[in-house]
C-alpha cells in the first residue's frame, strides 16, 4: 500500500524539520478513512515521514510521536470515535509511522462538526448525497442482531443442501421459485440468510449452520433429566442439543416424546389415555424459548430441566421491546427481538406468531389437567415451570 500509488486507501505524509504532521490533514484524513465512503470495508491507512512516492524522508519517528498521533482519537474533535491504530514500521533502513484507521460502524463520521470523505484521490467535504449515503449506512447497520453478517463466516458454513431442500420451498412459493433464476447468493440475500457479500447473517448460521457454536456460542440446548425434584438428585439422562436450528428442533420434538409418561385408566368400556405434560405444550414453550432468547452478547444456552414433577425452561435475554417484566405475563403483548428468525420458524411451520404460541400451550395444559405455566421475568432471563398433571 504504501508504494502503490493509485490506492484511496492511502495517505502519505512528510514531517517538517520540527517533526511536525499538521494536525487538521491527518484528522481531516482519519475522519476520512473511517467513514468509508466507497465501502470497501477494510481500514484506511496513513504513513506519516515519507514522501509522496512512498520512500521514507528519513525523518524521526519516536514515542512522543507515536503518542502525539494517538491522542488525536481522544481529543474530542473526531466523532464519533474513530477505530484506529499506530505504530512504528520500518521501511528501506528508515522508520515510517502507520495509522490504521478501521472503517466505523456508526457514520458518519465528522472532524469538528465537518464530514469528510475520500474517494480516490480526493479528500473533501462530503456533500448532501454523500452525507445521506453515510446515513443510510448507518442505519443498515443499525439491523437486528439476528440480520447482521458475521464476518469471518463464509457460504460453506451454511448446509446449502438444507436450504434447497428444506428451506427454499417453504419459504418461497413454488410458482416464484419456478419463474425466477436467481442465484444461490441473492436468493439468501433476499431471505436475509446472508448479504450480498456472501457472509451469512446470524439467522442464516442459527437455520442453516453447519456448526453455529463455532460463531454463536450459546446457539444450543441443554437438556437434563433427574430423578426427583432437585438439582442435587441423580441425573437419568443428559444431551446437548446442537447443530441448525431445524436439526434442533426435530431432536427435541423426538426427545419431549422419549420423556413423556401416559397414565392409562382401563375402564369398563373404554381406555382413558393421559399424558403427564401434552407435548403441544412443552413444544410451543420450548421454540418461544429459543425463537425469542438473545443470542448476543452470551454464550448460555436454552436450558431444559425435566424433574418428577415439573418442566423447567430457562431462555437468556430478558423481556425485549414492548415487552416488559412488568406486563410479561398480560395476553396479547409481543414483540420481536429476532424478526429474520420469526420469519423462518414461521415459514418452517413451527411457530404461529401474532403472540399464539403461549394461548396454545396455556389451552393444551388446561385441557390435560396440568396447572397453568409458571412464568418468571427478569432482565437477564425468561424462565417457564410446567407442573405434571396430577
Amino acid at each position: 500500500m504504501l508504494k502503490d500509488p493509485d490506492s484511496d486507501r492511502v495517505e502519505r505524509k512528510d514531517l517538517n524539520e520540527r517533526g511536525d504532521f499538521g494536525t487538521d490533514r491527518i484528522c481531516q484524513a482519519i475522519c476520512a478513512f473511517s467513514n468509508d465512503l466507497p465501502g470497501y470495508q477494510k481500514p484506511g491507512v496513513i504513513f506519516l515521514g515519507v514522501r509522496d512516492d512512498g520512500t521514507p524522508s528519513g525523518r524521526t519517528i519516536d514515542d512522543q510521536l507515536l503518542l502525539k498521533l494517538g491522542h488525536l482519537r481522544d481529543r474530542g474533535d473526531i466523532l464519533p470515535l474513530p477505530h484506529m491504530t499506530v505504530r512504528k514500521l520500518p521501511v528501506e533502513g528508515s522508520d515510517v509511522a502507520v495509522v490504521e484507521v478501521a472503517p466505523g460502524r456508526t457514520p458518519p463520521v465528522r472532524y469538528k462538526g465537518v464530514t469528510w470523505i475520500r474517494v480516490r484521490p480526493r479528500r473533501a467535504r462530503s456533500s448532501h448525497d454523500e452525507e445521506r449515503q453515510l446515513n443510510e449506512r448507518r442505519r443498515a447497520w443499525d439491523l437486528p442482531f439476528d440480520a447482521q453478517p458475521v464476518h469471518g463466516a463464509t457460504l460453506d458454513d451454511l448446509d446449502l443442501l438444507l436450504f434447497r431442500r428444506v428451506y427454499l420451498p417453504a419459504a418461497v412459493a413454488p410458482e416464484v421459485l419456478a419463474e425466477n433464476h436467481r442465484t444461490v447468493v441473492e436468493q439468501l440475500a433476499l431471505l436475509r440468510l446472508a448479504d450480498t457479500s456472501e457472509t451469512p447473517t446470524v439467522a442464516g448460521l442459527l437455520v442453516l449452520g453447519k456448526e453455529p457454536t463455532s460463531f454463536i456460542p450459546g446457539a444450543y440446548v441443554q437438556f437434563l433429566r433427574l430423578d426427583d425434584d432437585s438439582l442435587a438428585d441423580p441425573v437419568l439422562n443428559e444431551k446437548r442439543l446442537d447443530g441448525s436450528l431445524i436439526d434442533i428442533l426435530r431432536q427435541l420434538d423426538e426427545l419431549i416424546g422419549l420423556n413423556i409418561s401416559t397414565h392409562i385408566d382401563l375402564g369398563r368400556s373404554t381406555e382413558d389415555r393421559r399424558p403427564d405434560y401434552p407435548d403441544m405444550a412443552l413444544q410451543q414453550l420450548i421454540r418461544n424459548a429459543l425463537h425469542h432468547r438473545s443470542y448476543e452478547a452470551t454464550n448460555s444456552p436454552v436450558r431444559i430441566t425435566w424433574y418428577t414433577d415439573r418442566v423447567e425452561i430457562v431462555s437468556p435475554g430478558g423481556p425485549f421491546g414492548l415487552v416488559t417484566p412488568e406486563n410479561f405475563r398480560h395476553r396479547g403483548v409481543t414483540d420481536y427481538r429476532n424478526p429474520t428468525l420469526s420469519d423462518a420458524l414461521r415459514a418452517l411451520g413451527y411457530i404461529q406468531c401474532f403472540g399464539v404460541g403461549l394461548e396454545i400451550a396455556r389451552r393444551a395444559l388446561n385441557h390435560n389437567g396440568n396447572p397453568p405455566p409458571e412464568f418468571e421475568a427478569t432482565q437477564q432471563y425468561v424462565a417457564v415451570t410446567v407442573r405434571s398433571a396430577p
